[in-house]
């Protein structure tokens, strides 16, 4: 009998962000995005969901498929931000997934010793589990501002999270005063 390799839970709420609360999120944020919206900035010092989101999976390819994984550090990072043309939304959505989907991989396979190692990231030195939460920490501060982009931009409650009354409310459990 072949007994699995526990994995680190931390590294598996990790994975578990990325792959299966953030990634979805911004997917629905570029589906509800006209190419112009997406491509859209407030001002020379913002950046657009396009942008956002080629800066995502820069990170990500940086720091864990390459800081972690071993792969080659590719990244030109000024080249995220200084995209302006109109990149077709299938190329972003399926980059930040094919970005997501390599990190998810590697993440499942990194030991104790991977987690606690020091790897050199940019100018960084940090250890394993410092570089996967620093991603997971990148990711939501990005996710959060792709989300409020497109609200500003749509006008749509995008139906991610209710607040803890409305549950109840919804299924006629809230109590009237």
């Amino acid at each position: 009998m072949t007994r699995k390799r526990a994995i680190d839970p931390t590294i598996a709420q990790t994975e578990h962000l990325l792959k299966e609360v953030y990634l979805p999120r911004i997917l629905s944020c570029l589906k509800e995005l006209s190419l112009e919206q997406i491509w859209w900035r407030p001002n020379e010092a913002s950046n657009s969901v396009g942008n956002l989101v080629l800066h995502l999976q820069g990170n990500v390819r940086q720091w864990i498929i390459s800081g972690l994984g071993g792969e080659p550090d590719t990244r030109h990072r000024d080249k995220e931000f200084n995209q302006r043309r109109s990149m077709r939304r299938r190329e972003l959505m399926r980059g930040l997934r094919t970005a997501v989907g390599e990190a998810s991989c590697v993440l499942l396979k990194l030991s104790a010793e991977d987690l606690t190692r020091v790897h050199s990231t940019q100018k960084y030195r940090v250890t394993g589990l410092e570089a996967a939460f620093h991603v997971a920490e990148h990711f939501s501060h990005h996710a959060g501002q792709i989300i409020l982009l497109t609200k500003m931009l749509t006008g749509n409650d995008l139906k991610f999270t209710r607040l803890p009354g409305e549950k109840r409310k919804a299924a006629g459990k809230l109590p009237t005063w």
